[in-house]
């Protein structure tokens, strides 16, 4: 399904720039219906050769063009940029925030009122058009501005609708999740180099064998347990090695890391939220 609907990417880094090729790509939309900003005219340049898009330094100008606004600027410059294109958004504009921990009445309450905003968390395997992606929607979200967004995000990956609740738990899953995988794929080449594989053939065999198993998993849709007896044979080298996973308490570990990164997540967005009015 094609979007009839102009978009806007404010700030376009590296998450910025893969929607945007997945979009062109897929042929969501086509070059002429984005527009981007960024501060480095540089940038601008690489990007309007790259993909054929109409890149600026203006916010204001993007805004002026856009249906739908991406907001994918840092959190920590978000409100500035929300101050300025406030007076300039289309009065039916729809705005996505890509912006981890910013809360969707934090952005609100900087737009006119009644604003449609829609929050997602994406993840940076979307570079590779591999991402998972939750969204929500904020009070005045439709459900076809849901669904514009779920376009938006699958075509860089898999894409989820949920409670605005829930997105911290996103964050601590899949937001940081690439980050354990990352260092579980480094160990596992550890390990190969350490019983004597080179580390090239090492990281190789470690990467490709996590997404072997993501792959299976998901085109099969067997319980990963399921497939996990699969691999163990009574007596055999994977049973002994799942062993000392669980010895070394891998399974807790995860766990304790998604609850941690959860909790920091909704630390971050108590001090976006805006303040709770005086009941007095």
């Amino acid at each position: 399904m094609k979007l009839a609907q102009t978009i806007g990417f404010l700030g376009t880094g590296n998450m910025a720039e893969a929607l945007i090729k997945g979009l062109t790509a897929a042929e969501v939309v086509a070059p002429s219906q984005i527009h981007g900003s960024d501060p480095r005219q540089a940038r601008c340049d690489e990007l309007g050769a790259r993909y054929g898009i109409s890149v600026t330094t203006d916010n204001r100008q993007v805004v002026a063009h856009a249906e739908i606004v991406v907001l994918s600027v840092k959190p920590q410059i978000l409100p500035g940029v929300l101050d300025e294109i406030a007076p300039h958004l289309k009065p039916h504009a729809l705005v996505i925030s890509i912006a981890a921990g910013t809360p969707v009445a934090a952005i609100e309450r900087r737009l006119k009122s009644g604003t449609r905003v829609v929050r997602t968390m994406p993840n940076t395997p979307a570079l590779v058009g591999a991402g998972a992606t939750a969204i929500a929607g904020g009070g005045h979200a439709t459900t076809e501005d849901l669904e514009i967004a779920r376009r938006i995000f699958d075509a860089v990956g898999t894409t989820v609708i949920l409670d605005e609740e829930q997105l911290d738990a996103v964050t601590g899953l899949s937001g940081s999740g690439p980050a354990y995988v990352f260092l579980i794929i480094e160990a596992l080449s550890d390990a190969g180099v350490k019983m004597g594989l080179s580390r090239y053939n090492a990281l190789a065999l470690a990467a490709q064998t996590v997404l072997g198993s993501a792959k299976l998993l998901l085109e099969t849709g067997e319980h990963p347990g399921r497939l996990k007896d699969m691999v163990t044979s009574p007596g055999g080298t994977a049973i002994a090695g799942i062993a000392t996973l669980e010895a070394g308490g891998l399974r807790t570990t995860l766990i304790n890391a998604v609850e941690a990164a959860t909790r920091r997540s909704r630390e971050l967005g108590e001090l976006a939220r805006p303040p709770k009015p005086n009941q007095e």
